[in-house]
């Protein structure tokens, strides 16, 4: 009986036991489950110590340190493109005044201009400015209605490095300007004063002259140069020849010696007092020579 009393206790002590890990179980499973985040993607768990997130607002990205900002450097590509173009045409009017139509729609203008004419041909030679990005088509726009390309050339300088290097010396100048202008506030004396006054505008006339330079470089490669020739024929015949005939050649020589002649006795006639000088020396030497 003993025994028996013994044994109903210890399966009551072992039911309790099975019954109070059940509940653990339960209240494990009812926990919600941890998030896994991703370190890749920028995710990071929520801090126990962050302050409560009003409701619409966003999370914030936190930068990683492993990783810098990525910086944006101003590295624009500044390059200088001129072209030469030597065109034969067939009505110079009629090529001038779609010419003028041409660059007007293409955005540039003719910043210089010259003509020349003689009995051979009439010539125009343009200066053009055309913006960079029309650079190509203006090209073939200009070489549309000619009657013969004669030349064509096109040169491109990258003056990017040039550029930069000339804006940062002038931003830097700008800086050390301000540190002297707080000099020339502390200055006790009119030495000071004028010594501090000489290095101020020593730095200024630098930042004037690299302004200048930026400014010019900027101008050059937003609009690229044309330098176009363009010319009508008036009459062939007339064309210069560079080896003349036999007869030309003779006749040429003709004039050459006349023009030597006449050149010789106006000389002569320039030292006129020099000659009258020998002749009287000669008479004199001869008649002292026979009275001797």
């Amino acid at each position: 009986m003993k025994y028996i009393h013994c044994f109903a206790a210890s399966l009551l002590l072992m039911i309790a036991m099975s019954c109070h890990n059940k509940g653990e179980n339960k209240e494990m499973a009812a926990l919600p489950a941890p998030q896994e985040t991703n370190s890749g993607n920028n995710s990071y768990l929520a801090d126990s110590t962050a302050s409560p997130q009003k409701p619409g607002q966003k999370n914030k990205q936190v930068p990683d340190d492993k990783e810098p900002a990525a910086t944006h450097a101003d590295w624009d590509k500044k390059i200088i493109k001129n072209a030469t173009l030597q065109l034969e045409v067939k009505e110079g009017n009629n090529f001038y005044a779609l010419l003028r139509e041409k660059v007007k729609n293409l955005g540039g203008y003719i910043a210089q201009e010259e003509q020349t004419e003689t009995a051979y041909k009439i010539e125009n030679t343009l200066v053009i400015k055309v913006p960079v990005d029309q650079f190509d088509n203006a090209l073939v726009q200009l070489s549309e209605k000619a009657e013969k390309v004669h030349e064509r050339k096109i040169s491109s300088q990258d003056v990017t490095t040039e550029f930069v290097d000339t804006r940062s010396r002038m931003e830097s100048k700008k800086q050390v300007r301000l540190r002297y202008l707080d000099l020339l506030k502390q200055a006790r004396n009119m030495e000071e004063i004028l010594q501090v006054q000489s290095e101020i505008n020593g730095i200024q006339e630098e930042i004037e002259s690299a302004a200048g330079r930026v400014e010019y470089l900027g101008h050059a490669a937003a609009y690229s140069t044309i330098n176009l020739t363009y010319f009508q024929v008036l009459n062939a015949s007339a064309a210069d020849n560079s080896t003349p005939s036999y007869g030309k050649r003779i006749l040429l020589s003709f004039k050459e010696g006349g023009a030597w002649l006449s050149e010789l006795f106006i000389g002569l006639v320039t030292i006129w007092p020099l000659l009258l000088a020998v002749a009287g020396g000669i008479v004199f030497y001869k008649r002292f020579r026979r009275r001797s």
